[in-house]
């Protein structure tokens, strides 16, 4: 009887300079239910609550942190698994990557006729799109108009801006002068924005109309080839 007394005391004692339960339970080794029950009308200083309140707040942010760190490592495994099914690609494959790639971002013909056009904010995305034109489509340099469309926002970076594109592309920085700002209210919530954010660039190819028609139908034979027609 007089060890529970004591260590009873010893909990009430512990709990009054801020310790947790947990940490109470590794120094009075107690049922939780007992010492919830010695605690329970024990009031708390308002420094110890402070305490108990940042400890708790550590706690999360460290649980928080370790789920992060294993959401990492798990997305870099996939990642590398995946990159590594992908064997060397051919010119034969990057024509259909093209293809595929101006099928869902490229302007299609009209009526009148549609010169060949595609834009996207992916440097990546970009540096594929050039490529391909000039090794799957016989476009030059020559024949290349770049354009970025940018929110207004970004208007104190655009040197920045342009220098970025520059070095995507491999286009001096003089052809890069085409600026096309947009009025409408930037997402806030996207990943690429504040200094990481680089507008679209698009991409134009002059005297393209027919060059337009021969992606369509490369398309055609892509879903002919797939059994979707």
């Amino acid at each position: 009887m007089l060890a529970k007394e004591s260590e009873k005391t010893n909990a009430i004692s512990l709990r009054k300079q801020g310790l947790t339960y947990d940490e109470i339970l590794k120094q009075v080794p107690v049922a939780k239910s007992t010492l919830s029950l010695w605690l329970r009308e024990i009031g708390l200083a308002k420094a110890s609550k402070q305490k108990i309140t940042e400890k708790r707040k550590l706690a999360q942010r460290k649980a928080a942190q370790a789920c992060h760190n294993k959401k990492v490592l798990i997305t870099k495994q996939i990642i590398e698994k995946a990159e590594s099914e992908i064997k060397r690609t051919n010119k034969e494959d990057l024509l259909l990557i093209g293809a595929a790639l101006y099928w869902a971002e490229g302007t299609k013909e009209r009526t009148k006729g549609t010169s060949v056009i595609i834009g996207n904010s992916d440097p990546k995305l970009v540096k594929m799109a050039l490529k391909w034109l000039n090794e799957c489509c016989g476009v030059t340099e020559e024949r290349i108009n770049l354009s970025i469309y940018i929110h207004e926002s970004a208007k104190e970076r655009i040197v920045e801006v342009r220098k970025y594109w520059s070095a995507t592309t491999g286009f001096s920085i003089d052809e890069l002068n085409k600026i096309v700002w947009k009025k409408n209210k930037l997402n806030s919530k996207r990943k690429n924005s504040g200094d990481k954010y680089f507008g679209l660039l698009r991409i134009t190819v002059t005297k393209s109309i027919n060059l337009n028609r021969k992606i369509q139908g490369w398309i055609s034979g892509i879903c002919k080839n797939c059994g979707i027609v």
